[in-house]
């Protein structure tokens, strides 16, 4: 990317992209209006064979369960999530049929009551079942490329997925604070693979006239956050991380994805300055699956408002998809209302404000840091590598502007960290061939380098 779609970072808001994307039914994303998306799991329970029609009956009976609430709310657009679990994805007909099941519920609320809803299906990463995975060659990465090919055949109106390449270095990376470790996965691994793995998808997406949606860091800077949240990793490096992955996420756009892009994906609002594509995100509705700092400021920027995902199970109003479904609708309807009468930069604003000094990772969700990030990214070339050390040296300087002004207080060891951390990132290489050579013994053993191309 030689420049940003956006001038400022006044220009974002929730609700609209640069780049609006329409799904086959003709709901639209980011064209002035947030859209809820909602995300379930089932409850703990066998996934065999003999399990499947119990299952399809359940899935079906949850997404009547969404579609209903949304007519009783007099919500007329929806996005629903079928997140695959890896049984979905290792049996791709499995997934499919499951597919199919939601979409026969969709189309029958489009026709007795037309609402519009889209099926957004997100395939699992199954190559990081093995520790090295196998990233280009293998069983793994065929049956997942078959998964999606049923799933857009069977219904899909979005494709998505979490990958996972750089994952089998930086799970250990993040437990040991290894900041050279998190750059060689989101800096050279990651991306390699993001570009590999993204061509495959949007390819499919286009035979089967479906919307090649976009990716997550999930597995990456969300693990951080929850160690952090844990009292097991300092929150400044958490910090880092979430930016340090936006080059690597930025690839699948790229190479053709158009959004809208997936809610773990907190880095997204950085590639959505850059590329305009619409965005879902998560953030106080997401507490059924995860506690997070930044609960109002995920809001910001987004084009759809997720729930991240959650089990179905019996609350007093109701079984929690349909439940959340409701919570969802009301933030949108809120956000909506601002949009129509004029006054979204207020609410937006707020809800900046009301997150950003109370958390390091808060504060890099800012909009004003995020934007100033993609310009750091665009201003860095073409190289990830090179991006990826940029953004994070960025970061850092953030988190370090902002103690020093009193506007965010670190207790002792995060200070602390925040020093090693520049300390790190002022001395790597400024090459990606420098910095793999340097490396690459290190981390030898825990990665194939032929599945990333390298030697």
């Amino acid at each position: 990317m030689e420049e940003m779609l956006y001038s400022s970072a006044h220009e974002m808001i929730f609700g609209f992209a640069k780049k609006p994307v329409t799904v086959a039914n003709g709901l639209t994303f980011g064209k002035g209006k947030v859209v809820p998306e909602v995300n379930f799991t089932l409850p703990p329970m066998d996934l065999a064979h003999e399990n499947v029609p119990e299952i399809r009956e359940r899935f079906k009976d949850i997404a009547h369960r969404i579609m209903e609430r949304c007519v009783e709310l007099q919500q007329e657009e929806v996005v629903i999530e079928f997140e695959h679990l890896f049984d979905m994805t290792e049996r791709p007909d499995f997934g499919a049929q499951l597919t199919k099941d939601l979409k026969e519920v969709i189309e029958k609320y489009r026709q007795s009551h037309g609402t519009k809803a889209a099926l957004r299906v997100t395939v699992a990463d199954i190559r990081d079942r093995t520790r090295p995975p196998r990233m280009r060659s293998g069983k793994e990465i065929e049956t997942m490329l078959r998964s999606f090919e049923l799933c857009a055949d069977a219904g899909a109106d979005i494709l998505s997925i979490e990958s996972t390449g750089g994952k089998e270095i930086s799970d250990n990376a993040l437990m040991i604070g290894d900041v050279e470790g998190l750059l060689f996965a989101l800096g050279v691994l990651g991306p390699r693979d993001m570009d590999f793995l993204w061509r495959e998808i949007v390819s499919i997406a286009r035979r089967y006239d479906v919307v090649p949606g976009g990716d997550t860091a999930c597995g990456f800077a969300n693990t951080a956050m929850q160690l952090a949240h844990q009292g097991l990793l300092p929150k400044v490096l958490a910090a880092v991380v979430r930016l340090m992955s936006a080059p690597r996420s930025l690839a699948a756009v790229e190479v053709g994805a158009v959004g809208p892009l997936k809610d773990c994906g907190y880095e997204n609002p950085v590639i959505k300055a850059i590329t305009g594509v619409p965005i879902s995100m998560e953030g106080k509705t997401s507490a059924c699956a995860h506690s997070s700092p930044l609960g109002n400021i995920a809001a910001a920027v987004c084009d759809l408002w997720s729930n991240e995902s959650v089990q179905d199970v019996k609350l007093l109003s109701g079984n929690t998809p349909e439940v959340f479904t409701e919570m969802l609708i009301y933030d949108c309807r809120l956000m909506n209302t601002a949009i129509e009468e004029g006054r979204a930069e207020i609410l937006r604003d707020l809800m900046v404000d009301s997150d950003r000094f109370l958390d390091p990772q808060a504060l890099i969700l800012d909009p004003k840091v995020m934007y100033e990030a993609a310009r750091v990214i665009v201003n860095a070339g073409e190289d990830k590598f090179k991006q990826a050390v940029a953004v994070s040296r960025y970061a850092h300087g953030v988190v370090k502007e902002a103690e020093a002004t009193n506007k965010i207080r670190l207790r002792g060891v995060e200070a602390k960290w925040l020093e090693k951390i520049g300390k790190i990132l002022e001395h790597l290489p400024e090459e990606e061939e420098e910095f793999y050579a340097s490396v690459k013994a290190r981390y030898e053993g825990h990665f194939i380098p032929e599945e990333y191309g390298l030697n």
